[in-house]
């Protein structure tokens, strides 16, 4: 286990739908031993011309909100973008990587606005995101972490916190109740004293997972984060959730088009609070990203174990998802690590659940995939906690203005938005009836079959009507929150 045994807070943020290529692709010359982009890749656009990877100067919104339209991030999206058709590819074929322009442009039938063919083949300059560059090669990157599932944030992140998408490869339609056992279940269920916590900005994503639902005490608002964090009271597992709306704030998730730079403050608040408080030297920290959400990556995702033995359609999960970024920071990490996985096995989200398992010792694997799955022992080679890392980490200066703020909120909502905004009508209102409302979720789910709501193809909502009715149904459920 190394210095894994000596790790009592394991901390991750996960942002949103970001490639490797588009933030860290520039972090080092490429080479056998980075893979990152040489600055002659790229794809066809649909009158064949070629258009390849770039970046621009700057740091102003303009610059830091590429791409500027929100890519595909479908399951058909993502076969389009890797093997240049939606259709269902043998997990065995290697990607070509040649569909994301093309991809990209399709997008403008489905939503008003122009989709320069570039955008999607954009990335950022190290000096543009000097946060997690800076964590990158102070401590350890990872060239070799895929999402889960070429799809969407819910089965990603379904598979960080369950080993599996239970068969679903969108976000939408919604099958509640989301019942499938969880990483957090195992240490409630092992008694674990302060085992776990939540910390999120607006509205969690975790929330979907009704086997959460009678343990609402493990979550709580990011301040708190802050706090636990000062005082050394973090739990063994902290999991972080981004600012997903424009409501009090522009939201800090880095999905496009939303400002990078405030996801890059958000990284670097959550250093600096784990760095400045008394466990730091017990602290793993994971920083990584659900999906590439359709930016541009050109490193072919392989094929995957799938999580059950019993197959789902139209997809069984038997392939990753693309790239992602994923930055592990621990004062154990030789500095300028560049990290892959020992064995056959490369690392995706479930790394993250067989290093919880085989730390805190939460038992058997959730699914197949976890079984297989790398942990972050390699990473911690020191045998002693010498890499402090700096001080403190201080990012790009930008506050939205009230205008910005205000004129965020009249930009359509995207998928996930969406999707979020229909979970706050999914869960329960009284914490009292938590099982009562699982079962009649069960009963509905029977009723509906195949006539489940698709939030994809929803109506546009007032945002602030809709924040506002979902902020109360959440403040009746977490009561003294």
């Amino acid at each position: 286990m190394g210095a894994l045994d000596k790790v009592a807070h394991v901390v991750v943020l996960m942002l949103e739908n970001r490639s490797f290529d588009s933030m860290l692709g520039q972090l080092y010359p490429k080479s056998d031993w980075f893979d990152g982009l040489s600055g002659t890749e790229s794809n066809p656009d649909l009158q064949g011309n070629e258009v390849r990877v770039w970046t621009a100067a700057g740091t102003d919104e303009i610059a830091m909100s590429v791409p500027d339209r929100d890519p595909g991030e479908l399951w058909t999206d993502v076969n389009t973008q890797l093997f240049g058709t939606a259709t269902v590819a043998d997990p065995a074929s290697v990607p070509t990587m040649s569909g994301f322009v093309r991809n990209y442009q399709s997008q403008s039938g489905k939503s008003p606005g122009t989709y320069d063919p570039k955008n999607v083949m954009h990335y950022y300059s190290p000096e543009q995101v000097p946060v997690i560059s800076r964590l990158a090669r102070q401590f350890a990157v990872s060239d070799r972490w895929y999402a889960a599932a070429p799809c969407q944030t819910w089965p990603n992140r379904f598979f960080l916190h369950t080993g599996t998408a239970n068969g679903f490869e969108n976000n939408s339609p919604l099958h509640f109740p989301y019942d499938m056992p969880t990483i957090f279940n195992r240490f409630d269920d092992l008694g674990i004293a302060n085992g776990w916590k939540i910390y999120f900005h607006d509205l969690p994503q975790t929330m979907t997972l009704s086997g959460l639902w009678r343990n609402l005490d493990g979550f709580r608002f990011y301040e708190e984060f802050r706090n636990d964090a000062r005082q050394g009271t973090l739990p063994c597992y902290s999991f972080i959730e981004p600012r997903y709306f424009s409501d009090v704030s522009l939201p800090n998730d880095q999905h496009p088009p939303h400002v990078v730079t405030l996801g890059e403050q958000l990284i670097a608040d959550v250093y600096n609070s784990v760095r400045k408080g008394p466990a730091w030297p017990e602290t793993l920290l994971i920083i990584t990203y659900d999906e590439h959400g359709g930016c541009y990556d050109h490193v072919p995702p392989p094929p995957a174990i799938p999580p059950s033995a019993i197959p789902t359609q139209p997809f069984n999960f038997d392939r990753y998802g693309v790239r992602v970024p994923a930055i592990i920071v621990s004062p154990y990490i030789r500095q300028g690590t560049v990290l892959r996985a020992p064995g056959g096995v490369p690392f995706d989200h479930t790394s993250i659940l067989s290093t919880l398992r085989n730390r805190f010792n939460l038992g058997a694997p959730l699914s197949n995939r976890d079984a297989a799955a790398p942990d972050l022992a390699s990473a911690l080679i020191l045998q002693n906690p010498d890499n402090s890392g700096p001080d403190h980490l201080d990012a790009l200066p930008y506050a939205a203005s009230p205008s910005d703020l205000a004129q965020a909120k009249n930009i359509p909502i995207n998928n996930l938005q969406k999707s979020l905004l229909d979970l706050a009508t999914r869960i329960p209102q009284d914490a009292n009836s938590v099982d009562a409302h699982i079962t009649a979720l069960r009963a509905a789910a029977l009723e509906t079959e195949n006539k489940v709501r698709d939030v994809a193809d929803a109506v546009e909502v007032d945002l602030s009507q809709a924040i506002a009715e979902a902020r109360s149904l959440l403040g009746k459920l977490f009561g003294s929150l």
